[in-house]
């Protein structure tokens, strides 16, 4: 496989940042070892796109690629060196000039010994960090809102601890230092990045650091009011209901939504939802028919104007 980082994600060089982290996840979803159990080729290939993002996902790593100062590996290239660059020398009695107007090479700092001197030196200016390890897990909706502290066991290494913080969104990345590849040379290792994928919740729905849900409320509730228990992220908390009170009337709970990073935490909106009976009620039956005969009411009357 081409180990051009532009063609092993599939996008072109002038692909705009967004569109090769686009690419980049369509590709990790596909081929994700967790998704491949026993599948050699796939952990390869995810290696390798890992590899790639690694370089062209950070836009200075990405410049000093595409300008030839290091490699897909993110390795230091050797600096190219010309005749030229030597012979300009002269003027400050450089040593390469002689009578014949060629270049004397000499025996042990010729230009062919400049280029690999790197090498020839214990490839000390070879040295990288590693490249960065990409996985994800799943959390609950409310482990999300909440936080907590869990453990992630990556595919080649021990069990970790995870530390989910408070508010984190679907699709945020937490980093755990050098818990990635081995550095180059002697160089340090990189990270791990762990892409958290948060379920939806049975009824709470995420609005920015706002939470919002239907209540239902009974007949009697929306008729009298009175005290209602409301559940929230953070703890169920108890709301006086006014008397009277429709479907699709919004009450908010101040402070009890998803925890911001700077302090404090959006709120709850709760539409109110009435709800009758599951089983039908002749009491209630026979009610409704006598009132709604001398209590005429037409509520979509505002739909027809």
């Amino acid at each position: 496989m081409s180990r051009d980082p532009y063609e092993l994600l599939g996008v072109k060089k002038d692909a705009t940042q967004k569109e090769i982290q686009s690419a980049f996840r369509k590709l990790a979803k596909k081929l994700h070892p967790d998704l491949n159990p026993g599948d050699k080729k796939a952990e390869d290939q995810f290696k390798e796109i890992s590899a790639a993002y690694e370089i062209v996902g950070d836009e200075d790593k990405r410049k000093r690629f595409d300008k030839g100062e290091i490699d897909m590996n993110g390795a230091e290239q050797a600096q190219r060196n010309y005749y030229r660059d030597y012979a300009s020398q002269s003027a400050a009695g450089g040593r390469y000039q002689n009578n014949a107007g060629f270049a004397d090479f000499g025996d042990n700092d010729d230009i062919f010994s400049s280029f690999f001197s790197g090498r020839a030196r214990g490839g000390g200016q070879f040295r990288s960090q590693g490249q960065d390890r990409q996985y994800s897990m799943e959390v609950s909706f409310l482990d999300a809102i909440n936080g907590t502290k869990t453990q992630i066991r990556l595919p080649d290494g021990p069990a970790l601890d995870l530390q989910i913080p408070a508010g984190t969104r679907d699709g945020q990345s937490l980093r755990l230092k050098g818990k990635g590849e081995p550095g180059i040379g002697g160089g340090p290792p990189g990270d791990a990045l762990v892409e958290i994928r948060v379920r939806p919740h049975k009824f709470y729905v995420r609005d920015g650091d706002d939470i919002r849900f239907d209540l239902p409320i009974s007949l009697p509730e929306a008729v009298l009011g009175g005290k209602v228990r409301v559940p929230t992220p953070s703890g169920a908390v108890n709301v006086t209901l006014a008397a009277h009170s429709n479907s699709g009337k919004v009450l908010r709970l101040k402070g009890k939504g998803v925890p911001k990073r700077g302090g404090g935490a959006g709120d709850v909106y709760v539409s109110l939802k009435i709800v009758l009976p599951d089983a039908p009620e002749q009491a209630l039956t026979d009610f409704m028919t006598e009132w709604s005969a001398s209590h005429p009411q037409y509520p979509r009357k505002s739909m027809e104007e």
